[in-house]
């Protein structure tokens, strides 16, 4: 999931943080690729609107590049 399609659906970083219950300096740390745990938040938040791609996270794991955060 891509930071940048996140922040897009919500209508901005503020919008985001608010919506994930965190706050806008936490989102504007978000690596491109959502990390793990916020992604499967918002699939939920979203009902399905915004999807987990496992395979990216299961690509990025292995190479090191992204966290479980």
């Amino acid at each position: 999931m891509l930071k940048s399609d996140v922040i897009r659906h919500f209508g901005g970083q503020g919008a985001t943080a608010r919506a994930l219950g965190i706050t806008k300096g936490a989102v504007s740390q978000w690596p491109d690729i959502v990390p793990r745990g916020s992604a499967y938040q918002i699939e939920s938040i979203t009902r399905g609107k915004l999807r987990v791609e496992p395979a990216v996270y299961a690509t990025k794991k292995k190479s090191g590049d992204l966290t479980d955060a």
